[in-house]
């Protein structure tokens, strides 16, 4: 049987699965019109039991009336006439082991070389449109290390699900509503008058920052003193537009250094500001349907009596779509609630086209995903799904040791103070090696060192070596490109057959499972599996050209034998390509050198 093994090699072996299937159903075996949507192909969980496994057999059995392990019997039978398979095994309750010839992976290996940059790209999200937002800090002064983290991860996790074939929009919500911006107003007009020569101190509540001395500035220079003669309700609003203006600069500009970018800033007041209150319409539209309610809430378990407000409210329904109890829409004095903005915010999403949604938030923020997730089943009709990814805390130290806080922010340390001291790179991958929701120790020292304990270094370096194969093999590979294309492109017809010691099948096998950790990470939404894999591809690397350095005949360059050479090079040509393709979804630099 001949399929194409180029690409994903596990969804070519996954054809072979299906296709034993169908003649199990043309001989009788199975019953026809099963559903096959679950047979997945995945490499074990213990590698010395193959190189796939299918789980057909456990998900068909019921359906086809069937024990696992006697289908699973009968399909092995099948695949083992399948001359790409050297071993296929029944094991457990009945999956099945499949181990492939060596011709499979040299072939998948030839197959990376002419895709280059597109090896890997795939067609999951089928151009589905998917909105991601993430940071959305506050805009009450400079962005510290914990909205980096999701910065990061919101950017990388945007590169991953476009290169698995979404079509993906970057957001940023503004919160430039409500209570806390009228703090930086407050804050932002006492650094004013501070410019003006007034001697002033910064009261408990307020914003302590230095980084408001800029602004305060600004305000002298476009006013003078005029603000000083206007009552609170006029310098307010223009004090508060100013401040907002230029945190969002100064957070844009700490993104950029980062290279985290949005496509789109949508403000929290231009729900309620403007042609149309967009919370009021949200809100009818759910009474409407019969989501809304006039009522009274239960005081919370183990909450100060003085804490609980026992009134009639209007009430969500949120209990009927998922969470533990319903949510008032509306305060005591008449204004809305945050959750209710949050609601209308999720409902322009919508309207916007969008069907699936993720938002990325800080650890602060878990107890806030059921309502809001059941609201967006509420106002969507379930149309929409919304996947929430908590990004748990930073803890900053150098040398083991906690770091002290900025004078510029006032109680913290700002994001941009971290990269200007180790560099975009060392953050950008230090903060997705390691699973968004588990809190993070991000040692200042470590992310520096050139040792293997330092991933980002071990990455970047096994790219950095593969460089310098192509450099030094020009003497024995005459025209050998520099130009990654045209160097592929001219390994192409190298003899791969030859790749046949175990550490090269190794390589070979993990460079072929580069395509389906894609999809499996954009389906989880999970970029920390990309920083994992490369570690591990790199590790492997690294460890063949230090066995190459001890046995002459596992060198990379063969003085006397450029076939061999030119079939090694394609292999580096692999390596490398996946290196810095999984780098650049991450937002990290694949160096040619290292110094």
């Amino acid at each position: 049987m001949t399929t194409d093994l180029s690409q994903n090699i596990f969804a070519a072996v996954l054809k072979r699965v299906q296709a034993a299937n169908a003649a199990l159903v043309a001989a009788g075996t199975l019953p026809a019109g099963l559903d096959v949507s679950r047979v997945l192909v995945e490499p074990p969980r213990d590698a010395s039991h193959g190189d796939m496994a299918t789980n057909a057999a456990m998900v068909l059995a019921k359906d086809a009336g069937k024990k696992p392990r006697e289908l699973a019997d009968a399909i092995a039978a099948k695949l083992r006439e399948d001359d790409l398979f050297t071993k296929v095994d029944v094991a457990g309750p009945g999956f099945i082991n499949l181990s492939l010839q060596a011709t499979a992976w040299q072939k998948a290996l030839g197959a990376v070389l002419p895709a280059g940059a597109e090896y890997g790209r795939g067609t999951l999200g089928q151009a589905e449109p998917v909105n991601v937002e993430y940071v959305s800090a506050n805009p009450t002064g400079p962005m510290h290390v914990g909205h980096g983290r999701g910065a990061v991860f919101g950017d990388a996790l945007s590169n991953l699900l476009d290169f698995a074939g979404y079509a993906v929009t970057r957001e940023y919500y503004i919160n430039d509503a409500g209570a806390q911006v009228d703090v930086l107003a407050r804050s932002t007009f006492l650094r004013y008058r501070e410019a003006l020569g007034d001697d002033v101190t910064i009261p408990d509540g307020l914003y302590p920052g230095d980084y408001l001395v800029p602004v305060g500035e600004a305000l002298v220079l476009e006013f003078g003193r005029a603000l000083l003669q206007k009552p609170d309700e006029d310098w307010l609003p223009v004090v508060r537009a100013r401040a907002i203006d230029m945190m969002m600069t100064s957070i844009r500009e700490d993104l950029a250094a980062l290279n985290v970018s949005h496509a789109t800033f949508f403000s929290e007041r231009s729900l309620t500001v403007g042609a149309a209150d967009q919370v009021a319409a949200t809100i009818a539209a759910l009474r409407a349907a019969g989501h809304i309610y006039q009522g009274r809430l239960p005081p919370p378990k183990g909450a100060p009596s003085d804490d609980y407000d026992d009134r009639e409210q209007t009430l969500f329904r949120a209990t009927a779509f998922g969470d533990d109890v319903d949510r008032p829409l509306m305060k005591s004095d008449g204004s809305y609630t945050y959750f209710a903005a949050d609601i209308a915010y999720h409902k322009s999403k919508f309207d916007r086209g969008f069907r699936h949604l993720i938002d990325v938030w800080g650890a602060d923020h878990g107890g806030y995903i059921k309502r809001v997730q059941a609201a967006v089943k509420a106002i969507t009709a379930g149309a929409a799904d919304l996947d929430v990814k908590i990004v748990q805390l930073v803890r900053l130290l150098r040398a083991g040791e906690p770091v002290k806080m900025s004078k510029r922010s006032g109680d913290f340390v700002t994001l941009r103070e971290v990269v200007d001291e180790v560099g975009r790179d060392a953050v950008r991958f230090m903060m997705l090696y390691r699973k968004n929701d588990a809190v993070l120790d991000f040692d200042l020292a470590k992310v520096i060192e050139q040792s293997r304990d330092n991933p980002v270094f071990y990455v970047q370096y096994a790219h950095a070596r593969a460089q310098s194969a192509f450099r030094n093999a020009r003497e024995v590979v005459p025209g050998l490109p520099a130009d990654p294309a045209a160097r592929a492109a001219f390994l192409a017809d190298a003899p791969f057959e030859r790749l046949d010691d175990a550490g090269e099948l190794g390589l070979m096998k993990k460079i072929a499972l580069y395509p389906r950790l894609i999809e499996a990470a954009a389906a989880a939404h999970e970029p920390h599996r990309i920083a994992f894999y490369l570690y591990e591809l790199a590790s492997e690397f690294h460890a063949q050209w230090s066995l190459g350095k001890d046995s002459p005949h596992l060198r990379f360059i063969i003085q006397n034998d450029p076939r061999l050479t030119m079939a090694r090079l394609a292999l580096i040509q692999g390596v490398a390509t996946v290196l810095a393709s999984g780098l650049s979804l991450l937002g990290v630099g694949a160096p040619d050198e290292m110094r």
